[in-house]
């Protein structure tokens, strides 16, 4: 029996305001753009068109209408338990390190930001979803370099990249053979970021990933629930040694070295508690300019970090010189 018709915000107003998801999901319009979806759509209790968000498949088939529709693909997949990224919060990255981009330069227009082909960006750790660079290419025109450990990650981006167009001028995938590295061996000799982003692994153990997914599926289903990896993963996706302050300060110390070959650096935290000795690390390292950029989802609250080692005089030098707003 369906429950009472619930009344929902016309807007999700803790994304940013540049986001393609701040309505609820228009499923009829989104099984247009991807067919597929419609076997996994139904009404729900409340009578409202939705899938199941426990279900691999249908969260999978779901992402691929929303980058169909939204972002205009012709083509994504990814393998099986592979992250299977929340697309609205990835996007939040992207418009948020956008702000940060564009800050100096008149080109915002009722929040609305032109398209510049100067920009490059490294994706530190691109995944098989090969997302970052996908919303980034398409909303910003910015050109991407993703770097990744896995290959059959990396055979999986390449297949996205491969089978839409536009994305084959825009994105390259690079192996990083080093899992101590997050530079070396992928920035060439000479070569130029605007920025760097990366989504680090968030457990410091595979039963410390096991459990956490436990406690979620628990406080959303009962205790009853199946432990279902919604949005899968591998073991350098989820979790590293030491977890992902020890990931985030490794790749701090190491952007160091590289300080006159990027802009910008930037990570997405999880973790609010990790903040405050990230901010002291960056201190400590002589970071000239560090910021946190929050970011919601629903009831997720996360944030990004992001640091340069140039004053405010060197980023306008460094923007005059690498690239124009068109």
């Amino acid at each position: 029996m369906s429950g009472k018709k619930r009344e929902h915000p016309k807007e999700k107003s803790k994304l940013h305001a540049r986001s393609k998801h701040r309505g609820r999901y228009d499923f009829k319009a989104l099984i247009i753009a991807c067919p597929e979806l419609e076997s996994f759509v139904a009404l729900n209790a409340y009578d409202d068109l939705s899938i199941d968000f426990f279900n691999p498949e249908a969260v999978k088939m779901l992402n691929t209408a929303l980058l169909k529709f939204h972002y205009n693909l012709d083509f994504w997949d990814m393998p099986s338990n592979y992250l299977c990224p929340p697309i609205p919060g990835r996007a939040d990255y992207i418009h948020n390190v956008a702000d940060i981009l564009y800050r100096s330069n008149p080109e915002i227009l009722d929040g609305r930001i032109k398209k510049n082909g100067h920009i490059k960006c490294l994706d530190i750790g691109v995944g098989a979803n090969c997302i970052y660079p996908i919303i980034g290419a398409t909303e910003y025109g910015w050109n991407f370099v993703g770097s990744e450990i896995d290959k059959k990650a990396i055979e999986a981006a390449n297949k996205i990249v491969f089978k839409n167009e536009y994305l084959t001028e825009k994105v390259e995938i690079r192996l990083q053979e080093s899992s101590r590295d997050f530079f070396r061996g992928v920035v060439k000799e000479g070569e130029l970021f605007d920025l760097t982003i990366c989504n680090p692994p968030f457990h410091a153990s595979i039963e410390d990933a096991q459990q956490g997914t436990k406690r979620k599926i628990k406080n959303l289903k009962g205790e009853k629930a199946k432990t279902i990896l919604n949005f899968g993963g591998q073991s350098n996706e989820l979790w590293c040694e030491g977890g992902e302050i020890k990931f985030i300060k490794d790749m701090i110390y190491q952007s160091r070295q590289y300080k006159d070959s990027c802009l910008w650096f930037s990570t997405l935290v999880s973790k609010e508690s990790n903040v405050p000795g990230i901010h002291k690390l960056l201190e400590r390292i002589e970071a000239s300019e560090v910021g946190t950029l929050p970011m919601g989802q629903g009831n997720k609250i996360s944030r990004v970090v992001i640091w340069t080692f140039k004053s405010k005089a060197e980023q306008q030098d460094w923007q005059r010189k690498r690239w124009r707003l068109v």
